[in-house]
């Protein structure tokens, strides 16, 4: 049973997860061989601010851009 799992940065619209909790899924069919019910994809969305880059977080990082 092929279990997915995503990180992925909070902001994302439900169609866009829907997209690619279905793409995840077919993919994983067509390499693995696995039927379709067997595949799980779990999708764990971050705050921006628990992710961090070069020593601060990504919503300071964004601040940052649309300040400069």
């Amino acid at each position: 049973m092929p279990f997915i799992q995503v990180h992925i940065l909070e902001g994302r619209s439900p169609e866009k997860k829907e997209t690619l909790i279905y793409e995840l899924t077919e993919t994983v069919c067509k390499v693995l061989d696995a039927p379709k019910e067997n595949v799980r994809i779990m999708i764990q969305e971050m705050p921006l601010e628990h992710w961090g880059i070069a020593g601060e977080s990504v919503k300071k990082r964004r601040e940052h851009e649309k300040e400069g």
